[in-house]
């Protein structure tokens, strides 16, 4: 998976009606059959079949003045041949390069320059999917680029490129897998259950070995044979004209070749005759964890939804029987989980059981068993498949809120089954689930037959493992100087020696199209007699509201000595209420299709959730009851101060955690709260242990009130509705607000390095930072907007010179964090570890000069980008709720936005030298690297700069 790209996308069902328009050549108008129990929402689609095969869908959504573009092919690790492992996702990543007509890195300096927010990609076993979404008025520049990366990209690719790209894929392997607690854990998987000649015997992101051995001949067989217009769909979504793109299709996909005939895979699902026990000591893992793997179903099999069905009830929720009887009654594990993952020839069951710190994970064996007999005895009772099943709906309208997520989802869709409207089966599959189909797949599947079982123990606690495992064949790369040295050429210079042919001159960039006006979204504020100010932004375009409650109850309101209160409160909430055990208030949301949770950040504790439009006085009772009826359960206190410490105590082996600490450590003083947030935001363990629960209903006595606390609501509601669920007096005791807790930051005055040490780490994770300007300050949006080039977009300086220049690593960020009395600007990232000193030198010089060499010419193509990209801001029900936000956090006027681009517009390059200059300063900054320290001490101390071992 591509760096850009940071969720699985279209895991839920999809709960949709569709009809089609009709349509040109080769027109499918099998979706204007309506099923007669859909919701109210229609996806109209259409699709047709150009002369070269390639599949195009077409779906119109003018909610906002947005277009989407996704190119799925068909191809992905699964297609791979042996030696050549992770080519599918390499492939990917060479794809975003360069093409003939757009210029190296144009692909993405033009997104930027268009007012688009990145383009993005992702490679799973199957499918490679590329996607981005522009302003309207740019969709012939996307489908114009988007066929110039699928018809004019091979003879711009050479063997310099591909190797210089293989230091940014060895880096994304290295985050994921090689320096991540567990990381190795599915690549252990994939081996013991799928024979060697088997697709999913390897992992997606391939072996180190092999990505070195990729050749020019390798990208161009592979180019040749898969990334043809008979194996891709493209999908466009969005405000747009379909005579228009239908036209723009065919003028630039029109005239790429056909490829040769592709054969489609069938089933084959993984056998094992006997189960396999695999142990293996990481380095980074601090708690012991278990995992049994059981060989399953592919995708859109009868039996695969029953399995997902499964998966949720044996696990999830109070009364799940893994959660009764090894977290509740054993007291064996802080958690366990299970999922159903199908893939389009194979599936697996997964069930994930880390035992708590120390714990033999033979211990668990036994409980698991139990926990499979209660199953058995009692099978899953209707009302649980009740609840599962009323919240697919709701996770459906989630991943279709935007342009971009149908675009992906029609083309998925269109892809394995060659009906973008697919989804109507998918859905009646998983309504027509019954309660016997779930014990039968428990059956067939599961019970007395053989697994895969791995132990992954912390380093040197081999013993902890299952008995009679066999040490897991893991390769563990070595970093060693000299590794991903940089590849020394210039790729803007190349010359294409072939040319491919066109009918038309296609190094001619297309005109924006027609102009369009952004909408200016109303936004409903009131303040009701109980003190809760409201704010919302309606939306209807599905029948969900989104929603977030702020109450003054964050972090900075623990007593430094106390650092887990606010959090270890804010969880209770969801741990029952006065008249509902957890198990009874856990029914009570499930069964609305809802979504509620409650947790704490550093300002406040958020109530944040989503429920169907009918369903919102319901869930409102919900919230009400459970923030002023908590049920204070001695027994769920106990398991959950026991799931912070293992969460504590499993934090202490990964290397982004330690920096969540340090980092923490650094910024804030000692008399600061947030000085003493930990490894995962509850304090470190031993003040844990001290935590009672009378300390808990203390701050709950003292924080939790309406008063001074906002509302906000994204979506589907009425004004009127709203206010009734909450314009009473009621609601809450009623307690002032405590005066404004201040935010203090520790001052940095010089450049200096924090060095933490994790033996073995094959990165190193850098977070840089210094005092910066509160979001209420009037140059913060000035700011914002001067770190876009420098760090905000996948094009900025940072990222295009470390990674996609140097191979140091798989991203690197900057950015301004404001709250509303000071803020931070910081940078982060994760490098390999032997270019440490390197990687901070190139972040030293282009901080440096980011201010003095900026142009007015850069300043102009800056402001034009971001003014553009005001039209992507608004889209999701996500979006709407961060305005909303921002306003409640910062006292922001209602149209602060536009406010925000005038004064963008307006800026000077006087302006953006002047803020640069008192921000982004190199030379006053915390240097916090937290790697190797025996191979990285010594490069660091060559920087010239003060150098500080953390223990």
């Amino acid at each position: 998976m591509n760096f850009r790209i940071s969720s699985v996308l279209l895991a839920a069902p999809f709960v949709l009606a569709a009809c089609a328009d009709g349509a040109s050549t080769k027109t499918d108008t099998s979706a204007n059959v309506k099923s007669a129990s859909a919701p109210a929402l229609d996806l109209n689609y259409e699709k047709i079949t150009l002369e070269n095969g390639l599949d195009v869908v077409f779906h119109v959504d003018r909610s906002d003045p947005v277009v989407a573009i996704n190119l799925a092919a068909h191809v992905g690790s699964a297609r791979e041949t042996e030696g050549r492992t992770g080519f599918a996702h390499l492939f990917e990543h060479l794809l975003f390069l360069d093409s003939e007509n757009l210029g190296y890195g144009g692909l993405d300096e033009m997104n930027t320059r268009i007012g688009g927010e990145g383009t993005n990609g992702f490679t799973t076993n199957d499918m490679t999917q590329y996607f981005q979404a522009v302003p309207k008025d740019a969709l012939e520049k996307v489908v114009w680029a988007e066929a110039d990366k699928l018809g004019w990209f091979i003879e711009t690719v050479t063997q310099n490129v591909i190797d210089n790209e293989k230091q940014v894929v060895k880096n994304e392997k290295r985050q994921r897998v090689d320096n991540a607690p567990y990381g190795h854990n599915w690549y252990v998987i994939g081996k013991a259950l799928y024979p060697a000649d088997h697709p999913y015997n390897w992992q997606v992101i391939g072996s180190l070995e092999d990505l070195d051995a990729a050749t020019l001949q390798d990208t161009k067989d592979f180019y040749a044979r898969w990334y043809v217009p008979n194996n891709v769909t493209v999908t466009i979504t969005g405000d747009f004209d379909v005579a228009e793109a239908k036209a723009y299709v065919e003028k630039y996909f029109g005239e790429i070749p056909a490829g040769e005939e592709i054969e489609p895979y069938g089933a084959r699902p993984g056998e094992l005759s006997e189960t396999i026990k695999l142990v293996h000591e990481d380095n980074f893992a601090t708690v012991p964890r278990l995992t049994y793997v059981w060989p399953t179903v592919e995708q859109y099999h009868p039996d695969s939804y029953a399995l997902e069905y499964l998966a949720n009830y044996l696990t999830q929720g109070k009364t799940a029987p893994f959660n009764e009887v090894l977290v509740d009654e054993a007291k064996l594990s802080p958690g366990v989980g299970a999922f159903s993952n199908v893939s389009e020839i194979a599936g697996e069951f997964y069930l994930i059981a880390p035992s708590n710190a120390g714990t033999d994970l033979d211990e668990l064996s036994p409980a698991i068993e139990q926990s499979f007999a209660r199953f058995e005895e009692n099978g899953m009772p209707q009302k649980d498949l009740d609840r599962i099943k009323a919240s697919v709906e709701v996770e459906f309208y989630g991943n279709f809120d935007s342009a971009l997520n149908k675009a992906i989802a029609l083309s998925e869709y269109n892809l394995f089954t060659d009906d973008p409207g697919y989804y109507k089966k998918d859905l009646a599959a998983y309504r027509d689930v019954t309660t016997a189909d779930v014990m039968r797949v428990y059956e067939t599947y599961l019970k007395g037959k053989p697994f895969i079982a791995t132990s992954f123990v912390p380093m040197g606690e081999a013993e902890l493992g299952l008995e009679g495992s066999a040490v897991a064949d893991v390769v563990e790369e070595e970093i060693v100087a000299g590794e991903g040295a940089a590849v020394e050429f210039d790729p803007a210079a190349r010359v294409i020696e072939n040319p491919t042919p066109s009918s038309f001159d296609r190094t001619v960039e297309p005109d924006f199209g027609a102009g369009y006006n952004l909408p200016s979204p109303t936004i409903w504020q009131t303040d009701l007699d109980n003190g809760l100010t409201v704010l919302g932004l309606p939306s209807d375009e599905i029948p969900v509201i989104n929603f977030s409650l702020r109450l003054d109850g964050g972090r900075l309101r623990n007593d430094v000595s106390a650092p887990a209160a606010a959090g270890l409160t804010a969880d209770m909430l969801s741990k029952g209420t006065a008249n509902k055990t957890t198990a009874e208030l856990e029914d009570a949301i499930g069964m609305l299709g809802s979504s509620i949770s409650v947790s704490a950040g550093n300002t406040g504790v958020f109530v944040t959730g989503t429920t169907l439009s009918r369903n919102f006085d319901a869930t409102m009772d919900l919230v009400q009851e459970m923030l002023f009826e908590p049920r204070w359960d001695e027994e769920e206190f106990a398991t959950l101060k026991n799931q912070v410490l293992q969460s504590i105590t499993s934090g202490e082996g990964n290397p982004n955690s330690i920096a969540r600490r340090e980092a923490a450590e650094l910024t804030y003083p000692k008399d600061s709260p947030l000085h003493h947030s930990g490894l995962t935001g509850y304090g470190a363990a031993d003040a844990l242990e001290g935590v009672t629960l009378e300390d808990l209903k203390a701050f709950h006595a003292d924080h939790y009130t309406l008063n001074g606390a906002a509302l906000r609501v994204a979506g589907d509601y009425e004004n009127s509705r709203v206010k009734a669920a909450w314009d009473r007096g009621d609601i809450g005791p009623d307690v002032a607000a405590k005066a404004p807790v201040s935010q203090t930051l520790s001052p940095v005055t010089e450049a200096k390095i924090y060095l933490y040490d994790v033996p073995g780490a094959k990165q190193s994770v850098l977070r840089l930072s210094r005092p910066a300007l509160a979001a209420t300050d009037a140059d913060y949006p000035l700011a914002e907007a001067i770190n876009f080039p420098l760090g905000g977009i996948y094009t900025s300086k940072l990222n295009t010179t470390l990674r996609v220049e140097k191979g140091y690593t798989y991203g690197i960020r900057s950015g301004f964090n404001g709250s509303k009395e000071n803020g931070t600007f910081g940078v982060s990232s994760s490098v390999r570890s032997n270019v440490t000193k390197e990687s901070i030198e190139l972040i030293q010089e282009i901080l440096s000069s980011h201010g003095p060499e900026t142009t007015e010419e850069n300043l102009a193509e800056l402001k034009d980008a971001l003014i553009r990209g005001q039209a992507l801001k608004t889209e999701t029900l996500r979006d709407k709720l961060g305005v909303l936000g921002e306003i409640d956090a910062y006292g922001y006027a209602p149209d602060y936005r536009a406010q925000n681009a005038k004064a963008i517009q307006a800026m000077t390059l006087a302006d953006f030298k002047r803020i640069a200059a008192a921000h982004i300063r190199p030379d006053a900054m915390t240097y916090l690297v937290v790697g190797d320290a025996e191979t990285q001490a010594g490069p660091l101390g060559e920087l010239g700069l003060p150098v500080e071992r953390l223990d």
